[in-house]
């Protein structure tokens, strides 16, 4: 049976690979303030607002300080990982609020993690970021500004979340399960005089009670409403844009649609993107399709351990550049994904990086035709010791791709 959830001991071997790197580096603890981050390495998923969140873990203690409004989700079991809980009302806080904090009548969110850092005993800090970031209107000053600390920043965690575990591999595959099925009923409900939305939203809600039913109370939600499996796409003239914003429009034959689908299986996703047209195909989208599927089978069969990330992209660049088609490229050819829907690192001309066994990548080359239409397939790969393992089984070719009503 597929794994539905990180196990509590894989928190706890992240957690020993920070230590291991804290002594290394002769630093105290690590701090972290990103909800993404502090999901990855504690278990503790937080919608990321105005209100700063830390973690900080030394070789023995991992602490927490979250506002108010956060504190009733770290009772319990769900959390073992963390040791001590550390609270404040709310941000700005401070003096007049008349609320209870934590050891303080009041307090300012940056007071109470000053407190925390000083009860667990640390000097020369590591941090994601030196203080909370910027977010929705927050605005504090720095972390080695209001704790009597040395902060160096560091990328620690980003740089771990490259490789995959076994683990996070089965959630990802989980996750191309039920956003494949998303897709099919996309498929399914798309046909002229139907709207967007209306498409999007009734094959996502159909495909996540069907996932819902079927793995019951093995699934745990990182949602906050959405749905479990999803799905959605642009349509006519606007797949043109890159990233353009759902319309206000109804499906018409001959359209073309660029979809995205995906599942979240314990905050993992995958991504799923086709090209797809409804009731048929002029020459005209046929010709860039064919080009664009040629751009992706290169990029796929480029990838594989010990490859330059670069030299992907740049088999893509070199076929658009001998077709006369640069001018319709604007991006490069994929990111890696897992708990974010773009990760570190990218499948880029301009990047050092080497693809490794578990890496994770969507493999997305794509064109965009001005005043005609976009055309971009998205699969995700991950790589293995011997090669590649595509997680996304859609079909690709475009005969597969037109729906017929």
């Amino acid at each position: 049976m597929a794994p539905t959830r990180v196990p509590t001991a894989e928190y706890n071997s992240r957690i020993s690979r920070v230590r291991d790197d804290l002594a290394a580096n002769n630093a105290d603890a690590l701090c972290l303030f990103s909800a993404v981050d502090i999901g990855w390495l504690s278990g503790f998923h937080h919608l990321q607002t105005e209100r700063p969140v830390c973690l900080a873990v030394t070789q023995d203690q991992v602490g927490l300080t979250v506002p108010r409004l956060e504190l009733d989700r770290t009772d319990g079991d769900e959390f073992p990982v963390l040791d001590e809980i550390y609270w404040y009302y709310d941000y700005p806080g401070g003096s007049g609020t008349g609320a209870t904090y934590y050891k303080h009548p009041s307090a300012t969110p940056e007071e109470i993690i000053a407190e925390m850092l000083s009860d667990l005993d640390v000097e020369h800090i590591v941090a994601d970021m030196n203080g909370a970031p910027g977010y929705w209107g927050y605005s504090g000053p720095a972390l080695d500004e209001f704790a009597d600390v040395t902060v160096e920043t560091v990328e620690w965690i980003k740089e771990y979340r490259k490789a995959k575990s076994p683990t996070e591999q089965s959630l990802m595959r989980e996750s191309a399960k039920w956003g494949n099925l998303a897709h099919r009923k996309l498929e399914d409900y798309a046909e002229p005089g139907k709207h967007e939305l209306w498409v999007a939203k009734k094959a996502s809600l159909d495909a996540s009670m069907e996932m819902l039913d079927t793995l019951g109370e093995r699934y745990q939600s990182r949602l906050r409403g959405g749905f479990p499996a999803s799905c959605g796409f642009l349509s006519g003239p606007n797949t043109a844009l890159p990233h353009g914003l759902t319309e206000n429009r109804r499906l018409e034959h001959g359209d073309v649609i660029i979809t995205g689908a995906t599942a979240n299986v314990d905050g993992y996703i995958s991504e799923l993107e086709r090209t797809m047209f409804i009731g048929e195909v002029s020459d005209e989208h046929r010709h860039y399709f064919e080009h664009m599927l040629e751009m992706q089978t290169l990029a796929i069969e480029a990838c594989g351990p010990g490859v330059p990330v670069a030299d992907v992209d740049q088999a893509v660049h070199d076929y658009c550049e001998e077709q006369g088609l640069l001018e319709y490229t604007q991006h490069h050819t994929g990111h890696n994904i897992g708990l974010g829907v773009h990760e570190r690192g990218f499948l880029d001309r301009g990047s050092d990086e080497v693809i490794q066994p578990g890496h994770a990548y969507t493999i997305e080359p794509a064109l965009f035709v001005p005043d005609v239409a976009g055309y971009r397939h998205s699969d995700t790969i991950i790589v293995t010791e011997s090669g590649i393992e595509s997680i996304t089984y859609y079909p690709r070719d475009l005969e597969s791709n037109i729906i017929s009503y």
